[in-house]
């Protein structure tokens, strides 16, 4: 059975869609932008977005009990390939090897007019399973 994950701690999902999911240990996140709790977008640097992103990935992955070392697969979203590289500086510093998987898709427009998108895939770790350490 598919379990919805839902926290205070990130914006409200649309009613079309959950925040999250998990089945059999796997969780699912919707992509997450750089919205705050007010519903507003983070202005600024990409530093600053690609940090309100992470923040409300890991307030996903804490309901489910999981932590960015139990990330598998990430997408990432971006508008602007010229901010790459000062994406990939802040989003590095959330990860230890091994590096989840990754693609980077440029796009010309994201919701609510944010400039970055970033969905996960996560397995939370059991005693039978180490592949997550």
């Amino acid at each position: 059975m598919v379990n919805e994950i839902k926290t205070p701690n990130v914006p409200g999902a649309p009613s079309i869609l959950s925040q999250g999911t998990e089945l059999d240990g796997f969780v699912f996140t919707s992509g997450q932008i750089h919205l705050k709790l007010d519903g507003t977008l983070v202005k600024g640097t990409m530093k600053d977005k690609t940090k309100q992103v992470m923040s409300n990935l890991e307030a996903i992955l804490e309901a489910a009990e999981c932590r960015f070392s139990n990330v598998l697969k990430t997408t990432v979203y971006i508008t602007d390939m010229e901010k790459y590289g000062e994406f990939n500086e802040t989003y590095a510093t959330y990860f230890e090897k091994p590096l989840p998987a990754r693609e980077v898709v440029c796009v010309k427009a994201l919701p609510l007019g944010a400039e970055l998108e970033i969905s996960m895939i996560a397995k939370k770790q059991t005693e039978k399973s180490c592949c997550c350490s």
